[in-house]
C-alpha cells in the first residue's frame, strides 16, 4: 500500500524512507489529480495545524474521503480536545510506574512515532499513542496533592515543533515505523491491509502458527497484505482496511478494546464487539436460546448466595459453569448436594450468577463453523480418555491440559437436524464466524453454546477443505470490505 507523508517543508524529512513512502506537502495532498485516484493510501499528517477548516484538517478529512487511512484521523482530532483518559486502569498504572522516580511534580511527554527518546519511558509513549494515534504528539502530566500522576493534556504537533535535539531521533523513529516488520511484505501489489491480531505469550490460542500461515498465504493468493498484531498495537487499527482477531476473546481484555476501536472507525471485523459480548457470557445465550425456542439442555441461572438452591428441574450430577467459561475452564461437574454446595462456594467468588445445566454425556460434541451465516465445516470433537470434557485440565497449577481426538468432515455428511439447527443459533448472534458445539441425542441437536473465536487449526477444522478454508475467510474480508467501501460513497 502507497504511504504519503504529508508536511509544509519536505526537506526536513530528509530520511531514507522505502520506496512505497512518498513526502508531499498539503496543497500537493488536497489538490493533486492522480493522488485523488488512488484508491488506497496511508496518509501521515504532520502539518502545523489542525484546527477546524485548517490544510491539516483537511488533509486528514479528504483522506477519510479518499478511502486513504489518515494518521491522525478527524475521530483523533476530536479525541484529543474531547475529556482526557484517566480513569483507565491500565493506562493509570503504566503512568504511575513511568514516572515514579520523578522528583518535580510536571511532566512533559513527547511520543514521536509511538516512542520517546528515553528508553524508560517507552511503555508510556506507546500507551499515550495507543490512545491518540498521531505520529507526533505531546503530553503534559501533573502529580496531583494524593502523589498520584494524572495526564493534564494532550496536543497533536507538527514537524516545526520538535526540538533541534529531537530531530534525528524522529527521523529514525519514522524510518524504523515504515519499516514496520510486523507487516508481511507481499511479493505482488496489494489492495487492502489485513491486521490479525495474535497473542505470542497465550498458551492455546484459537489458531496456531501453521493455520495463522495459511491464512497469510490465502491473503497474498488475493493480493491482500497482513500485518501481524500483538495487543500493544491498537494504535495502528485505523491504518487497516480489516481485522481478524486470533487472540481468545473477552470483554475484559484487549481483545474487545480492539474491536470496538475497529468498530468506531468502521473497519470490518471478525469478531465484532457485538459477537464477542454475546458469545462470551453463557448467561445471554441461555436467555437467547430460550427466548427462541433453541434447543439446549436444561439450563437454571443462578444468584449468589450463601445457601444456594439445587435447581428443581436438573437432576444430579449436573454442570457448574461461570458465564464467560472457555475452553473447560470455569466449568464443573457435581454429583450431589455436598459437591454442589463446595462448587457454588468457589465460583460464586468470581461472578454474581452461574449456569447451571443438566449432564448429558456423549463421545463427542460437534462443531459446526459458520461464515456469514452459512455453515463451511463441521467436526466432532471427542472427549478426552477418561475425561466427561473435551480437555482435561489436569493439574492446572502445572498448565496440563490434554484434549480428545477429533476428525472433520463435509457439511453434507453431517445430519441436516445438526446443521440447521447451528444455523438457527449462530443467526441470533450476527453475520461473523462463529463455531456452534451442540450435542446429538436421539436424533435431536442441543446447542451447548456458540464461540465467537472458534478454533481454526492446522490440520483439524481445515482438514476437509483445507486451503479453501482459508480462501473463504479472506474473501469474506474483501466483501466487507467492498459493501463498507461502496456505502461510503453513496
Amino acid at each position: 500500500m502507497k504511504s504519503f507523508v504529508v508536511v509544509e517543508r519536505p526537506t526536513t524529512w530528509a530520511v531514507k524512507l522505502p520506496s512505497s513512502v512518498e513526502i508531499l506537502t498539503p496543497k500537493e495532498y488536497i489538490t493533486s489529480a492522480a493522488i485523488q485516484k488512488i484508491r488506497r493510501a496511508r496518509v501521515y499528517n504532520l502539518c502545523r495545524d489542525y484546527s477546524y477548516q485548517s490544510a491539516g484538517y483537511y488533509v486528514s478529512l479528504l483522506a477519510e474521503a479518499r478511502g486513504h487511512r489518515p494518521l491522525p484521523s478527524v475521530s483523533t482530532f476530536r479525541r484529543v480536545h474531547g475529556r482526557l483518559i484517566n480513569s483507565q486502569r491500565e493506562f493509570q498504572v503504566i503512568v504511575q510506574r513511568s514516572l515514579a522516580d520523578l522528583q518535580t511534580n510536571d511532566f512533559t511527554l513527547s511520543v514521536y512515532f509511538s516512542h520517546n527518546l528515553a528508553k524508560r519511558h517507552d511503555r508510556l509513549a506507546l500507551a499515550v499513542f495507543n490512545l491518540f494515534p498521531a505520529p507526533l504528539l505531546r503530553t503534559q502530566f501533573l502529580r496531583d496533592e494524593e502523589g498520584n500522576w494524572r495526564m493534564k493534556s494532550v496536543n497533536l504537533i507538527s514537524a516545526k515543533d520538535i526540538p533541534e535535539n529531537h530531530q534525528d531521533f524522529v527521523r529514525a523513529s519514522a524510518k524504523k515505523w515504515f519499516s514496520n516488520p510486523k507487516r508481511v511484505k507481499a511479493q505482488i501489489p496489494t489492495r487492502y491491509t489485513l491486521g490479525i491480531l495474535v497473542d505470542p505469550n497465550e498458551p492455546t490460542p484459537p489458531s496456531d502458527a501453521m493455520a495463522l500461515k495459511k491464512v497469510i498465504r490465502a491473503a497474498e493468493r488475493q493480493h491482500i497484505a497482513v500485518e501481524m498484531l500483538e495487543p500493544e498495537d491498537i494504535g495502528v487499527v485505523e491504518e487497516l482496511d480489516a481485522l481478524f482477531i486470533r487472540a481468545t476473546t473477552s470483554v475484559e481484555n484487549y481483545t474487545f478494546r480492539f474491536a470496538r476501536r475497529a468498530a468506531e472507525a468502521g473497519i470490518p471485523t471478525i469478531d465484532d464487539p457485538d459477537s464477542i459480548l454475546r458469545c462470551t457470557n453463557k448467561v445471554f445465550l441461555a436467555e437467547l436460546f430460550e427466548r427462541n425456542r433453541i434447543p439446549a439442555p436444561k439450563t437454571e441461572i443462578l444468584y449468589t448466595s450463601s445457601n444456594p438452591e439445587v435447581p428443581a428441574r436438573i437432576p444430579f450430577p449436573l454442570v457448574l459453569k461461570q458465564p464467560d467459561s472457555s475452553f473447560s475452564q470455569g466449568v464443573v461437574k457435581v454429583k450431589d448436594k455436598e459437591s454442589f454446595a463446595d462448587a457454588c462456594l468457589d465460583l460464586f467468588g468470581k461472578t454474581d450468577l452461574l449456569i447451571a445445566q443438566e449432564f448429558l454425556p456423549t463421545d463427542y460434541d460437534w462443531r459446526i463453523g459458520i461464515l456469514d451465516q452459512k455453515a463451511i465445516y463441521a467436526c466432532r470433537y471427542y472427549m478426552a480418555r477418561g475425561h466427561w470434557q473435551i480437555y482435561d485440565r489436569g493439574d492446572d497449577s502445572k498448565g496440563d491440559v490434554v484434549g480428545g481426538n477429533s476428525d472433520t468432515l463435509p457439511i453434507e455428511e453431517v445430519p441436516p437436524f445438526v446443521v440447521e439447527t447451528a444455523l438457527r443459533a449462530a443467526n441470533l448472534i450476527g453475520c461473523g464466524l462463529y463455531g456452534v458445539d451442540l450435542k446429538e441425542i436421539d436424533g435431536q441437536a442441543l446447542v451447548i453454546e456458540v464461540n465467537d473465536n472458534p478454533s481454526i487449526d492446522g490440520g483439524v477444522e481445515d482438514a476437509y477443505l483445507k486451503d479453501d478454508l482459508y480462501d473463504l475467510i479472506i474473501r469474506s474480508f474483501i466483501k466487507r470490505i467492498e459493501e463498507r467501501t461502496a456505502l461510503s460513497k453513496s
